[in-house]
């Protein structure tokens, strides 16, 4: 990890250059079948303890502290330890031990005073860390040179173990430097639980404790929207739960229920947010839209439509009828005939395809509604969005969202700091065996195309291509690195086996700590839906981060 202009002036840092570490055993687990086991006992030495997967507990002088996958936990000499990690996957976890000198000792202060200092007294709980991919690989590292016989490869360890302590040091001064992230966060969470109160920017601004220009400044900082306007659109989203779910209420029971007690101002507002007035959008709520295919139920969403009927076995399901606190969806079953008679059943009004079902499939979806055949191998997702909205008539609606998107991407590709822009970045997925690199014309294109980054020269064939392997990504000049990897058992065996390679561990972004990793689930899919939750997901990834 390198400061780069995000410079760390804290003095209790200059006693850095007086202190000498050594790493005195690292041990790894990652055995799914074990639990992994720290017996009780007092520690004679420092201990460093990364939790990269799996969960447990630790207790640390009595205190019970609840363990979480990519925490890093720090003990001192003296304290008593006991722990339990289970549900291990490859990454494992990593316990190590280690020495701490001080040269200044005899002018009074003790090396375990100086420790205390510069981790400011986080003895008993979780060690603040801005990534804890760039800390698993560096403990990877580690931990792999110390089994080296060669002398030479086991100093390289040593010098990786400064790594992670610089790492260490500088996360726990950065986050003190950058500890507004929390009352922000907290007035957000505010916000969201008393949206149908009257609301000030003065009283949001006491509940973070600051004054309301840099409290405003700060939020729109973090989360891309000034405090109104991020209150306004949550305001008429719960106000779209509420009109969707139940059409009997009046418009001026629902605008004071969120906060409006004028409702021509709540009207006027539910149209700008909405791109319709909210009479046309219970109007639209009635129509019943199923969707056969995975890429149509991001479109249908970014279009205010919650399916009526879509695949069971999608991570949209679950995640839509979550949010939008509804039950009325039919979970389409695998087998094309049975999910034929499941729609004949639900009597849609329309259906959404992508154009790959067969001729006779076809036949068969045009006789139990009209059908908005996409032409999905055309076109880029914001043309898949106004194509199917002019197919349902809700084309204002697809026009005031694209604007909105516009604003917010715009707003934070000028928060992301010149030197994570102009790093060449690959964004890569593990799926099954392959090692696939994703271009323009996927999700990743929220980057190349929004947020401008720019991939290494040569991307453009394996873009094309679709997959890469390892020795042709070494000869490529990577400096940032976002993974996906798959869910299933042959994806994450892949990636173990790609992490502990030479190669990889040879790469540049790798090699730096600037690797970040995604969960796989509904952010892939190439629909205007996932690129704005992927707009959320760049702010919790590169936001004031090296």
């Amino acid at each position: 990890m390198q400061m780069d202009n995000n410079e760390i002036n804290a003095k209790h840092l200059d006693h850095l250059d007086h202190m000498n570490f050594r790493l005195l055993h690292v041990n790894y687990t990652s055995d799914p079948a074990t639990e992994w086991l720290l017996r009780k006992h007092f520690i004679e030495t420092y201990m460093l303890l990364f939790v990269a997967s799996g969960q447990g507990w630790l207790k640390i002088d009595g205190s019970f502290i609840e363990l979480k996958a990519g925490g890093l936990y720090v003990g001192f000499p003296g304290q008593l330890v006991e722990a339990n990690v289970h549900s291990l996957d490859e990454r494992g976890v990593y316990h190590m031990s280690f020495d701490v000198m001080y040269a200044l000792e005899q002018e009074g202060a003790t090396a375990l005073e100086m420790m205390k200092q510069l981790l400011r007294n986080e003895v008993n709980g979780e060690v603040s860390s801005s990534s804890p991919v760039a800390v698993g690989v560096i403990c990877q590292m580690i931990y792999h040179h110390t089994l080296k016989k060669d002398g030479l490869q086991r100093y390289y360890g040593q010098i990786r173990f400064q790594e992670l302590l610089y790492t260490m040091f500088y996360d726990v001064a950065f986050t003190e430097k950058t500890d507004l992230a929390s009352p922000i966060q907290h007035v957000k969470g505010y916000m969201e639980q008393n949206y149908s109160k009257r609301l000030t920017i003065e009283e949001l601004a006491n509940v973070a404790r600051m004054s309301p220009r840099h409290f405003m400044r700060l939020f729109k900082k973090r989360y891309g929207y000034s405090p109104v306007d991020y209150l306004t659109l949550y305001r008429i989203k719960q106000a779209q739960i509420l009109m969707r779910n139940d059409h009997s209420y009046r418009l001026k029971d629902v605008a004071s229920y969120v906060g409006y007690q004028d409702e021509t101002y709540f009207r006027r507002k539910f149209k700008q947010i909405s791109g319709i007035p909210p009479a046309a959008f219970i109007r639209n709520s009635k129509q019943k839209i199923a969707s056969i295919h995975s890429v149509s139920i991001g479109i249908l969403l970014a279009l205010q439509i919650i399916p009526c009927a879509a695949p069971a076995s999608h991570p949209w399901t679950y995640y839509y009828r979550r949010k939008y606190e509804t039950d009325k969806v039919m979970p389409l079953a695998e087998s094309e005939t049975t999910w034929l008679e499941q729609l004949r059943l639900v009597k849609p009004d329309y259906i959404i395809t992508i154009g790959t079902e067969s001729a006779d499939l076809q036949r068969q979806l045009h006789s139990i509604a009209p059908v908005c055949d996409l032409p999905w191998r055309k076109g880029d997702w914001r043309e898949h969005l106004r194509y199917v909205a002019s197919f349902l008539d809700r084309s204002d609606i697809a026009e005031v969202w694209l604007q909105r998107y516009e604003e917010k991407a715009k707003i934070i590709k000028n928060q992301l700091t010149d030197f994570i822009r102009k790093d060449r970045l690959v964004v890569l997925k593990v799926y099954g065996e392959a090692l696939q690199m994703l271009g323009p014309r996927s999700i990743a294109s929220v980057f190349y195309v929004d947020m401008q980054m720019e991939g290494p020269e040569g991307a453009e064939t394996y873009w094309e291509r679709g997959t890469v392997t390892i020795k042709e990504l070494s000869v490529l000049n990577i400096e940032r690195i976002l993974l996906i990897v798959g869910d299933d058992e042959t994806s994450r065996q892949t990636w173990s086996a790609v992490r502990k390679s030479e190669e990889w561990l040879a790469l540049l972004a790798v090699q730096k700590g600037r690797m970040d990793m995604l969960l796989s689930s509904v952010l892939l899919d190439y629909t205007a839906f996932t690129h704005e939750l992927m707009l959320d997901e760049i702010l919790k990834l590169w936001q004031d981060r090296p």
